[in-house]
């Protein structure tokens, strides 16, 4: 095996939160408020059924196929000219949406706190810092992210300062318009679930496989309830008008106001920002030079580390300005990222279940 570190489920579990709650922070009551509206708080609950069912495939796959990611094991269920197509697929997917984290983070850190800052600065910097923790390897990936995810999580309970100044009355009534604005919502945040289809690289890694699972759906059920706490303070605050803000939630750490000495509180927001998107560009950066080295059968995926950070800092900066990815999000993203890591691991298992029983049947 390239990799020789090892992690714990637990620790696996820290890896996973960030990967789909540190750029849903800022973006989730935009996202699903813009169909549900008041009823935004349901989106949540319902995209991240899409999470629970990706995350029990994928342990199901990796029952099948215990010492192997989905690289390998997708080449030994649909053949090597196949398997390697699909492959490639899955690593550009990766390419790409380390893009996306790139720019995103980009865009905030520029917008909200360096807006003379050249971009390519801003984007370098946090890949080279990536660059290096992921040289490290995946041990030194879930140590920071054991450190850093309760930093992260801790400065949002702070919003419960806020309750004075929050209206219960705005949430009714409740599914005024029946389901479908809360399913319409949810589709713009089962993105974000879906990317505990990561959890297919990382298995291979820990040393209690027996707590995988477990681990995971606690992984999604927390993020779950974040996403909900987060819609439920914006539109308790906002009203419907929350989706007019460009960042809701940065809105209401600023106007956190306690005995006129306890506000601006909007430094927290960008200290949280910045160490989510650490761990979850760091991650998908791991699993990209690694997968990368297992899919052209390097014996060690250090090299190819600095020659990806630089193209992952070219896709950042080709991808586009923040109202375009705004919509590509909403709009596409959905439906390419599904297709990817919810559709072709259910695929992938199926065939492999009826190659087992027609193995054992002759």
């Amino acid at each position: 095996m390239i990799e020789k570190g090892k992690i714990s489920a637990f620790q696996m579990a820290f890896l996973i939160l960030p990967l789909i709650i540190s750029t849903a922070i800022l973006n989730v009551p935009i996202v699903t408020g813009r169909f549900a509206h008041r009823d935004m708080w349901i989106s949540p609950i319902l995209a991240s059924l899409n999470g629970f069912l990706t995350a029990f495939i994928v342990y199901q796959l990796h029952k099948i196929y215990p010492k192997k990611t989905i690289i390998q094991y997708s080449q030994q269920i649909m053949g090597r000219i196949l398997g390697k197509i699909l492959g490639f697929v899955i690593l550009f997917i990766f390419l790409h949406v380390s893009g996306i984290i790139g720019r995103e983070y980009a865009g905030f850190i520029i917008s909200a706190f360096l807006p003379k800052t050249p971009m390519v600065v801003v984007i370098g910097s946090i890949i080279l810092l990536c660059a290096f923790a992921v040289r490290g390897g995946v041990e030194v990936l879930g140590r920071a992210a054991q450190l850093f995810v309760p930093i992260f999580i801790f400065p949002l309970v702070l919003l419960i300062l806020l309750l004075p100044d929050l209206k219960l009355e705005n949430m009714f009534p409740i599914m005024e318009q029946g389901i479908m604005p809360p399913i319409m919502g949810a589709t713009g945040a089962i993105i974000w679930f879906d990317e505990v289809f990561l959890i297919s690289m990382l298995l291979p890694f820990l040393t209690d496989h027996e707590k995988g699972m477990k681990w995971s759906m606690i992984s999604v059920a927390v993020s779950m309830l974040i996403m909900v706490y987060l819609n439920i303070v914006s539109i308790f605050l906002l009203g419907e008008s929350a989706t007019a803000y460009t960042n809701p939630v940065f809105f209401a750490f600023r106007y956190i106001s306690v005995a006129t000495f306890f506000e601006h509180l909007e430094s927290l927001v960008i200290a949280i920002w910045v160490m989510g998107a650490f761990i979850k560009l760091s991650v998908f950066y791991y699993v990209l030079v690694l997968r990368t080295a297992q899919w052209l059968h390097l014996s060690d995926y250090r090299p190819l580390v600095f020659p990806f950070g630089f193209l992952v800092t070219l896709f950042a900066i080709w991808t586009p300005n923040t109202q375009e990815l705004a919509k590509f999000i909403r709009t596409i993203n959905p439906f390419y990222g599904t297709s990817i890591m919810t559709f072709i691991p259910i695929v992938l298992l199926c065939i492999a279940l009826i190659q087992k029983k027609w193995k054992n049947k002759y």
